[in-house]
């Protein structure tokens, strides 16, 4: 069993958890992820580890509440256990001083892109942020990323924060006004991610991607996290999950990523009907 230690609201539907997880605290390093499973009759899923404390044995993770499972996270607080807690999974983040690094995260992808972050600016790299959430209240991790960053751009779809727009509109205007950019990292929705890519493979800009297919046990033998990759079947849970934005074919993935969505949706709806509003309470201490 893992204890919950501390619980923390970032947005309506984003909480972050601290678990005791000691080995993993240990070993764990820059865009590497743990599979968890609630309990016993529960599915597996994939989360980042943004944060880990050796000293204390703890690791730091951010969920967002889009499905049954992740809504159940929701429901635990404070002294709550998880069942199972199985990492840190996955290749590091290659961190390097490759000079200027630009980062975009959009959304829930922010959070892995904090610790990649870290890990580039600690590496002597020049840090420069992009950061796109759909409005003000969903932005997170603002004051953790100006402390890693020596720049920060903020975007939202609405305008109520930032820019008006999109991170790749952003990038897009820093790649115009010849920014340097040695390499650009960026993590969020898929579709966000392919854009990114698109905006800068006319310019032969090194853009690598963290990506978040459909997983299971992580470590390679089911398949499901499969995708194409420079014309080759690659597993993302062993082989990645960064990736040459520039090689991974976005639209089989995405495809790919809908598989299950009526059976989501279904699993999602019961758990409300039967579970109630509960399901979405949360502590905010």
């Amino acid at each position: 069993m893992f204890p919950i230690v501390e619980k923390k609201v970032l947005s309506p539907t984003v909480f972050q958890l601290k678990v005791v997880a000691p080995t993993i605290a240990r070993k764990r390093k820059p865009g590497q992820f743990i599979i968890l499973r609630i309990h016993e009759e529960g599915e597996r899923i994939p989360l980042t580890i943004v944060d880990s404390d050796p000293e204390k044995g703890t690791i730091t993770l951010i969920v967002q509440e889009v499905g049954k499972t992740t809504a159940l996270l929701g429901t635990m607080k404070e002294g709550d256990a998880i069942l199972d807690v199985v990492g840190p999974l996955g290749k590091p983040t290659h961190i390097k001083n490759f000079g200027t690094a630009v980062v975009v995260g959009g959304g829930i992808g922010i959070a892995p892109v904090y610790p990649i972050s870290k890990g580039l600016k600690e590496a002597g790299n020049r840090v420069v942020a992009i950061l796109g959430a759909r409005n003000k209240d969903l932005l997170i991790l603002e004051r953790e990323m100006r402390a890693v960053s020596d720049e920060v751009y903020i975007t939202t779809d609405d305008g109520s924060y930032g820019r008006k727009g999109f991170v790749t509109e952003m990038l897009l205007e820093l790649i115009k006004k010849r920014v340097r950019m040695d390499m650009v990292l960026g993590i969020g929705p898929l579709p966000m991610m392919k854009a990114l890519c698109e905006v800068t493979r006319p310019y032969g800009i090194y853009t690598v991607v963290s990506l978040n297919p459909i997983m299971v046990d992580g470590t390679g033998m089911c398949g499901a996290c499969r995708i194409t990759y420079d014309g080759k079947v690659r597993f993302v849970c062993v082989d990645g999950p960064e990736f040459d934005g520039h090689k991974v074919d976005f639209d089989e993935l995405i495809k790919r990523n809908r598989t299950y969505l009526k059976e989501e949706k279904i699993a999602m709806e019961e758990f409300t009907y039967h579970e109630g509003p509960k399901c979405y309470e949360t502590t905010g201490e």
